[in-house]
């Protein structure tokens, strides 16, 4: 929740940063203007302030050491800045150069390097940020704070300056500019964004062992690359204030230093995936005469949630290659009824025969649910068998839903709904997203049946969310399914509050998203780049909430077409370019052995298996700690039939890293492609000649403005760089 910060105790940097504020006299180092914004650079004894003022009434300061009391300040010439600075002093050289939206707006970048002259050991420094009023004083402001930094997460504090009235403010700092300082020092970046009004901002971390950062000479380190957006008139209101984040935040993500996605052939790693499955002894288990799979490597018991994700992955990789008689679904399918419960007309977690180490009552409350989403999906692809299964079971998951007044516990029992765990312990919240994915499975029996009852609780899981505001995620991939369900319901009522709520479900993701590159330690052997923690609190990504919150992600953007805030638009679809690329590195034999976890939790690690590890970590630490999922056997699966297009006749398969949402053929060998994206991004476009046939026929490829885009023959197969949020026309010659 937000809240109304004012000074409850005096920092002494506060009262210096006050002093300094009131008191500042004579010719500053470097001036500018940005917006409404009046900019000083000032230097005052060993730190340069970035004073930033609206009118007279006050505004926002910056604080960068330089470190030497006795620093030279002389400014610089460099083309795109609003200022530059280099001070010299005896323990070394700063630098300092500031840029601003080209376009005028309120948006700031302040990147501060520091050159030692000698080793320099850092033991604290004041956080960066200090909000003041019309005299200078920090101690009389008072503001909002939303949001701030959670664990590894994107380093941001968002908030509202109240008084006085300066606006709404995102901060960021760019993570990705100082994995140097990182590497050096033996940090990492974890909670070293926010603070305690007025003091906010980011500290630079130090080594936890020595309790100092050392910085060695003559190596030139970036200390700070800090971002600002502020928007003079903030929303306040739950939605507003969600789209205003969202939107300054798509304002300054082409300055968080987005890596090229990498491009990986999921087509490949999916067929591996299928032979895993349907050959590997440690993915398998038979139990009254059925075959199920385990969660884990050769670990734990079967269960529901695990059999139906992979069931629908293939479902709908069996629907691309065309094959709806797949024999390890048909295995699947066969079994699943024993996970239902005649008694309770539900389905349970374990079969009935399961060990007497687990609780077969205990339920976590997302763990109802998300089975009964991939059989509904099962459903309305036309399978009867699960169609039956879904209506015989969806009025349990209804009566716990109103039973719990759709607020949602941890964990519960599945016979007499009596709590086992209420809240968790990292934010005394229960699973504060399930009706996200609630309301998803009640439109997903609307579709199926058109009873209207269904759409009553999808609108009543999540009014019963709204005022949760940045702390509506609990689980990542059940608030992206909350999201797609909101847009959904919009485009079912056309009421535009669910538009405008899916966009809280959204701020409350990206919230917890990493926005970063990682190059600290063995994190450099993979990309966290816009990754989300798999849950609230957790220290990790996971490869099963990824890959899920990319199926979501696809329906949202579905539903919501042009319709969507073109910041919403651009972070939606670039968390799902990057994510083809991010997901790979989950395959154990797709980063080096060393950087595996030699002590696992749940089974054992086989680099010889396709199928992911959990867990990856940006700070550090080894990958497949908690296990290999079998049950995130099926992401290799969603990833090929959303980036491979067939198309009949074609030499080629059609890769794109952007959605595909029509191709039309014109004549055997012409077809008119739209490309889904931001207009201000690129998609990676690619034709994999079929199976082992060498160069297929020459390909030729425009833009709808007849632009020729070049096809390069790269690693077996044409690829080019094409605008997104375009129509293509693409053309190949017929083999002779």
């Amino acid at each position: 929740m937000s809240r109304v910060d004012t000074v409850q105790a005096i920092n002494p940097a506060t009262v210096l940063a006050s002093k300094f504020l009131h008191e500042a006299s004579g010719t500053p180092v470097a001036t500018a203007r940005q917006g409404g914004l009046d900019i000083e650079v000032r230097l005052e004894r060993d730190t340069l302030w970035i004073v930033m003022r609206r009118g007279e009434m006050g505004g926002l300061a910056l604080r960068m050491p330089v470190f030497s009391p006795e620093a030279r300040c002389r400014p610089l010439k460099i083309a795109d800045a609003l200022a530059a600075v280099e001070c010299k002093g005896e323990l070394g050289t700063s630098r300092l150069v500031l840029r601003g939206d080209p376009f005028g707006v309120e948006e700031l970048r302040a990147t501060l390097t520091f050159k030692p002259a000698r080793d320099l050991a850092i033991e604290w420094l004041p956080r960066d940020l200090v909000p003041f009023d019309a005299e200078g004083d920090a101690v009389l402001t008072q503001g909002r704070i939303e949001a701030d930094q959670r664990k590894t997460n994107t380093g941001l504090i968002y908030f509202t300056l109240e008084r006085p009235a300066f606006g709404k403010v995102l901060y960021l700092q760019n993570f990705t500019a100082l994995n140097d300082y990182f590497n050096l020092t033996g940090s990492t970046p974890s909670e070293v964004v926010g603070g305690d009004w007025p003091e906010m901002g980011y500290r630079p971390p130090v080594n936890p062992e020595t309790g100092k950062a050392v910085l060695p000479a003559g190596r030139e380190v970036t200390l700070y690359d800090t971002i600002l957006s502020i928007r003079a008139y903030p929303q306040q209101e739950e939605t507003a204030s969600a789209w205003q984040f969202l939107d300054m935040l798509g304002a300054l993500y082409h300055w968080l230093s987005p890596p090229t996605p990498a491009m990986h052939d999921w087509n490949a790693r999916a067929q591996g995936t299928m032979r895993d499955l349907a050959k590997a002894p440690e993915a398998r288990v038979r139990h009254y005469g059925h075959t199920y799979f385990r969660p884990y490597t050769a670990a734990e018991y079967p269960d529901a949630m695990v059999q139906l994700s992979i069931a629908s992955a293939l479902r709908d990789w069996n629907a691309w290659n065309g094959d709806e008689q797949d024999p390890l679904y048909r295995e699947i399918m066969a079994g699943i009824g024993k996970f239902y419960d005649e008694k309770l007309q539900t389905l349970r977690r374990y079969l009935p025969n399961v060990g007497k180490d687990k609780d077969a009552d205990a339920v976590d409350s997302w763990y109802l649910y998300h089975p009964l989403l991939n059989l509904s999906n099962l459903a309305i692809s036309g399978d009867e068998q699960a169609r039956e299964l879904f209506l015989k079971s969806i009025d349990y998951g209804i009566r716990a839903a109103q039973h719990f007044d759709y607020k949602w516990p941890i964990m519960y029992k599945i016979d007499d709904f009596s709590v086992i765990t209420d809240v968790a312990e990292a934010d005394n919240r229960g699973q504060t997203d399930v009706g996200g994915i609630y309301a998803w499975v009640m439109l997903q029996a609307f579709e199926l049946t058109h009873d209207v009852r269904f759409l009553g609780e999808a609108e009543k899981a999540l009014e019963a969310a709204e005022g949760m505001r940045f702390d509506l995620n609990y689980q990542a991939n059940l608030t992206a399914w909350g999201a797609a369900a909101c847009i959904r319901l919009w485009r079912i009522t056309n009421r535009k509050k669910h538009l405008d709520q899916s966009y809280v479900y959204l701020a409350s993701f990206f919230h917890n998203s990493q926005i970063w590159k990682s190059e600290i330690g063995i994190a450099s052997n993979w990309t966290n780049f816009l990754g989300v923690t798999c849950l609230q609190d957790a220290p990790y990504m996971a490869a099963y909430e990824c890959f899920d919150s990319y199926a979501a992600f696809e329906r949202y953007l579905d539903y919501g077409g042009p319709h969507v805030i073109s910041s919403v638009k651009l972070l939606v679809n670039e968390f799902c370019r990057h994510a083809l690329d991010r997901a790979w590195y989950y395959y154990p034999d797709a980063i080096p052995e060393e950087t595996l976890a030699s002590e696992v939790r749940n089974g054992h690690i086989d680099c010889k298996l396709n199928f992911p590890v959990e867990d990856l970590y940006s700070d550090g630490q080894k990958a497949g700690q908690v296990g290999q999922e079998i049950y995130g056997a099926g992401a290799a699966m969603i990833y090929a039939t959303r980036v491979f297009h067939r198309i009949e006749g074609a030499p080629f398969l059609l890769f794109c890293d952007n959605f595909v949402r029509a191709i039309h053929r014109l004549d055997g060998s012409t077809v008119n492609l739209k490309i889904d994206g931001h207009e201000t991004t690129r998609a990676r476009l690619a034709l994999f000649p079929h199976g082992n046939s060498g160069k297929p026929p020459a390909a030729r490829l425009w833009s709808s403005e007849q632009e020729v885009l070049e096809l390069e023959w790269k690693d077996g197969r044409y690829e080019a760089w094409v605008p997104a949020n375009v129509t293509l026309l693409l053309a190949w010659d017929e083999a002779s």
